[in-house]
């Protein structure tokens, strides 16, 4: 028996949005400390390289392709998954960024950003906790963001969607802590990545960014895994409805 109170050994864990980025980055690191992974994405083409990536390394790894704003697959992908076990923890990672000035915003992006980045939590969780509510047990984490907080020019429709997300979190929270269920986000700063690749290639966002944040430098995406690893472990058993924000400091200065 592992006593580890930070051991997540053999905890099955759907990672949603991990194909590449901070949720793949994410998943390496949970299957480091000993979790079993289901990788989602809606390439399979991406998610058999992020697979192999893992496999190779030893690690336990299945994929399940479905896209988190279609209802109807994601039923049917979650019934899948449940065929070979129990979903431990379900960390919703999926999410989409796009910038323009909001007076110049249009409604299909603003629907396509809603969609996948609120309404795709919402179906997901809906029907991931359905079992986790029979088995009394389970955990769901968030990817919200430090716009779940702060706003910026260009990104208002984001920030807005990663608000409702924090809102989402203490909701479901509210709703299923009476079954031994948490429910938590995670805020990332700014983190060097594809999404981001913009930004930190900009040299006077670059220093305004680092001049801004406390640590004066970006985040490593690796910088995120003890997080993920904590809030999937028993150490969190009493920790609903909270977001951690992951932000070298930015959050706790003006």
């Amino acid at each position: 028996m592992d006593n580890n109170l930070f051991s997540i050994k053999g905890k099955r864990i759907l990672v949603t949005g991990s194909g590449s980025g901070l949720g793949l980055c994410i998943a390496e690191g949970l299957a480091e400390n000993g979790a079993s992974l289901i990788l989602n994405g809606r390439s399979n083409e991406k998610l058999e390289s992020a697979r192999q990536y893992l496999a190779n390394k030893g690690y336990a790894v299945d994929t399940c392709i479905f896209d988190v704003t279609n209802e109807k697959m994601i039923v049917e992908s979650v019934t899948s998954m449940e065929k070979g076990g129990p979903i431990d923890v379900l960390i919703n990672n999926a999410g989409i960024q796009r910038r323009a000035p909001l007076e110049e915003f249009s409604q299909t992006d603003w629907d396509e950003l809603m969609d996948t980045n609120l309404k795709g939590v919402f179906l997901t969780s809906r029907e991931v906790v359905k079992q986790m509510i029979k088995r009394k047990q389970g955990k769901i984490i968030n990817i919200c963001s430090l716009q779940s907080e702060l706003a910026r020019p260009s990104i208002a429709p984001y920030a807005a969607s990663k608000g409702g997300l924090k809102m989402l979190t203490r909701a479901m929270a509210t709703e299923w802590a009476k079954y031994n269920i948490q429910v938590n986000g995670i805020g990332p700063g700014y983190f060097k990545t594809d999404m981001t690749k913009a930004l930190y290639e900009n040299r006077e966002f670059d220093a305004w960014l680092c001049n801004r944040t406390p640590a004066h430098r970006w985040g490593n995406p690796e910088e995120l895994v003890g997080t993920a690893v904590f809030l999937s472990s028993g150490a969190s058993s009493f920790i609903n409805g909270q977001i951690i924000y992951v932000d070298g400091g930015i959050m706790a200065c003006i």
